[in-house]
């Protein structure tokens, strides 16, 4: 696992226990990336859309609150446009328009397992840092399990040592 985390851009990197088509599979079928992310319709293709969903609270396979400062989010979906579309290897999207940057997931074949990388730029500072390191950090671990066939218990409680994680690594934020 080598990640990468500065208030410009975040990089995680996942050798995952499964073909390369499986994990592709997990990206960009939305019933399973609801299972690790968001869900929604999508346009796979260069110029398409992106459809996301944020029901996180699905995400925790037991019955979890969703922490008070994500409740507003619940429900909310959108898109975001696809930029590059190369199956099964690699697939970028913008993220809030491309106000916060994109995102690019590089999936590459090592033996029966896939090297995931991705790769989130643009952010606008440590803010986004934090949000988006925390979230893509335990997303990706949510893959992980889901990838294996294992229980998700409690989505919230990845999330939230993600932060503390990403806090520790950027340290002290400047006066």
């Amino acid at each position: 696992m080598t990640d990468s985390i500065t208030p410009d851009a975040l990089r995680f990197e996942r050798l995952l226990d499964a073909p390369l088509e499986k994990v592709w599979r997990y990206l960009v079928d939305p019933e399973l990336r609801a299972r690790w992310f968001m869900a929604g319709p999508s346009e796979l293709k260069v110029g398409g859309r992106f459809g996301l969903t944020m029901d996180h609270d699905n995400l925790s396979d037991d019955d979890v609150d969703t922490p008070e400062k994500y409740r507003p989010y619940l429900g909310h979906s959108w898109a975001e446009n696809i930029t590059r579309y190369e199956p099964p290897h690699l697939l970028a999207i913008t993220w809030d328009g491309g106000d916060g940057g994109e995102v690019t997931f590089a999936l590459t074949a090592e033996g029966d397992k896939t090297r995931f990388v991705l790769t989130h730029t643009g952010l606008r500072g440590r803010d986004d840092a934090v949000n988006f390191g925390g979230g893509w950090h335990s997303h990706l671990a949510a893959l992980e399990r889901r990838i294996k066939g294992e229980a998700v218990p409690n989505f919230w409680a990845l999330h939230a040592q993600a932060e503390e994680m990403v806090e520790k690594t950027l340290g002290q934020p400047r006066a």
